[in-house]
């Protein structure tokens, strides 16, 4: 019998290509595929990613944030140093607005929220995160119903912090846990999805050389076609 904390894990390969929206000589804005790491994993099998895919094309490309393997969406790559510097800046200091589409188990009942729950990691399980009122750090997130159907509920999500797994906490911590989540969901909430419903939507940040707003929308292969009722 084999040893789960010994035994490496390798991800299953993504066939799905990465879609670029954007491109010029100083950034890069693509679509990252559900089941395709942001940059390569620790395992020799566990190579394959988002930063080693563009760098085929793009070599100066530089990786500035990241999304979770299981989540979909939209992401900013700097090209070169000095637009790694200016893009990673705007990140730190919270300048880049970020909204991601998530649908979770059941019927969500306030229209619109804010969670503020502290976050940390949880040795024990990690990757796992857990809330944490002692050592964990803060961790904000808006949210707003879009639509209800079938039971669960499309929402919007504003994440003001962006600490590890923290939509899929706060979501659970709610009642009410992102579909097909493996961490955080229960048994029901994950057998309704084979993926994670969670896709990163829009980024609105400053061009690192020319100075102007750029907002990009990416919707989400998963929005309810019904209408809260």
């Amino acid at each position: 019998m084999s040893d789960a904390t010994t035994t490496p894990f390798i991800n299953p390969p993504c066939e799905d290509v990465v879609q670029i929206h954007f491109a010029d000589p100083h950034l890069l804005l693509v679509d990252k595929p559900a089941g395709l790491l942001s940059v390569p994993g620790r395992h020799p099998d566990n190579q394959d990613c988002l930063i080693s895919r563009l760098q085929e094309d793009y070599r100066d490309a530089l990786i500035v944030h990241r999304l979770d393997m299981a989540t979909s969406g939209l992401m900013v790559v700097a090209r070169g140093k000095a637009s790694h510097r200016h893009l990673s800046k705007q990140f730190q200091q919270r300048q880049v607005e970020k909204e991601y589409r998530a649908r979770l188990f059941g019927e969500v009942a306030a229209e619109q929220g804010y969670i503020d729950l502290p976050l940390a990691c949880d040795w024990p399980r990690r990757p796992r995160q857990h809330i944490n009122f002692s050592d964990g750090k803060a961790a904000q997130t808006h949210f707003r119903r879009l639509a209800i159907q079938d039971g669960c509920s499309d929402v919007l999500l504003m994440p003001h912090t962006g600490r590890s797994h923290q939509l899929r906490v706060h979501a659970a911590a709610i009642g009410h846990p992102i579909l097909g989540c493996e961490f955080y969901a229960h048994p029901q909430a994950r057998r309704l999805s084979d993926r994670l419903l969670l896709h990163s939507s829009r980024l609105c940040f400053i061009h690192p050389d020319s100075g102007e707003m750029l907002d990009f929308h990416s919707p989400p292969p998963f929005s309810a076609a019904g209408s809260i009722g």
